[in-house]
């Protein structure tokens, strides 16, 4: 019951502030005598009934963090002491960059929803991946990766499979799965590069040089007409997509109340997350199981808040659930509140 009182004071804080004041706290935390051992006892899942095998790899439970909150793989350690089965860094790009300028990140908390317009800021795919190495050079942590990959935003959407393998080979050391995120609405053009033909090109390329079959999904936009998830499904029967993320931040205003679209157009372009994004995110994601089947393992995110959340994506054909906007509003309980919840109703 603290952490709203916490949450209210961080939400004093411009949103990118409030994320490093709140991440330097658990650090700071967990720098103290007995602070790792009191993180894990008081927010870990301890069972051992939610884990998984899948794409090869052991999930301690089904409850992961989503691309974007740990760009840069700089957190891991703590986010680890949280009980996540496994967390997604970046999107990484080949060169750093630093995102559109800000604001970039806003709130709108009556819904429980963000508005997002970052643009692939991280520190390239050289730093990222020295920083990965160093982890695992000091440390045993068993703890699921996986790479978010993108394009820089001046690589033109002809030569962008470049800028995917160049990510790929940087990181598959370090990375136990990668997703391909052409469904970003922050980049632009990006988008275009969900339709058949880019993605065949991409992932044709990639894996060519996979020698070592490292796992590598697609991740899609929850905006895609019925056509163009029908080319997506047909095209994981053409080329080798490992799995799909569904779905990333929406365009769709109109899933908003009057007060926030209002203010939602003043605040101009950006993805939606969040609460509202939860019913259309169902919707794709069914949309597609019924489709794929269990042929290709989903992974589903897009408005979890609470243990029902995840348990409905997980009844609608999902194996792993991913949350972000969800871990902002209900704090660091999150994930020992949904994994209890599914380990009772299982």
């Amino acid at each position: 019951m603290l952490y709203p009182l916490i949450r209210n004071s961080l939400f004093l804080f411009p949103p990118e502030t409030a994320h490093k004041v709140s991440m330097n706290g658990l650090h700071f935390a967990a720098a103290l005598p007995f602070g790792k051992e009191l993180l894990s006892r008081n927010f870990q899942y301890k069972g051992t009934d939610l884990s998984t095998n899948l794409l090869g790899l052991h999930f301690i439970n089904p409850v992961g963090l989503g691309a974007g909150f740990d760009k840069n793989a700089e957190h891991l350690n703590v986010l680890e002491l949280l009980g996540f089965g496994f967390i997604e860094i970046g999107t990484v790009t080949p060169k750093a960059q630093a995102g559109n300028p800000a604001p970039r990140l806003f709130r709108l908390p009556s819904q429980k929803a963000l508005i997002n317009r970052m643009g692939f800021n991280n520190d390239g795919v050289e730093v990222i991946s020295k920083r990965l190495k160093l982890r695992k050079e000091k440390s045993n942590s068993s703890l699921i990766i996986g790479g978010n990959i993108g394009k820089n935003k001046l690589t033109e959407n002809a030569d962008a499979w470049k800028d995917y393998c160049i990510n790929f080979t940087g990181l598959e050391e370090v990375i136990d799965y990668f997703v391909v995120n052409v469904s970003s609405p922050n980049t632009p053009g990006l988008r275009e590069l969900q339709e058949k033909e880019s993605l065949r090109k991409i992932f044709s390329e990639l894996q060519n040089i996979n020698r070592n079959n490292k796992p590598i999904l697609l991740k899609i936009a929850p905006d895609l007409e019925h056509a163009a998830l029908d080319d997506i499904i047909a095209l994981t029967q053409e080329v080798k997509i490992d799995g799909l993320v569904s779905s990333n931040t929406t365009l769709d205003r109109s899933l908003l109340n009057t007060p926030n679209a209002e203010k939602a157009n003043t605040i101009g372009a950006g993805g939606l997350s969040g609460q509202p994004l939860l019913t259309k995110s169902n919707q794709i994601l069914s949309y597609l199981y019924k489709g794929i089947g269990n042929r290709l393992p989903i992974i589903a995110s897009g408005g979890i808040f609470t243990g029902e959340d995840a348990k409905t994506k997980l009844d609608a054909g999902a194996r792993l659930v991913q949350i972000w906007t969800g871990f902002i509003y209900e704090g660091p309980s999150i994930v020992k509140n949904i994994c209890t919840h599914l380990a009772a109703t299982k």
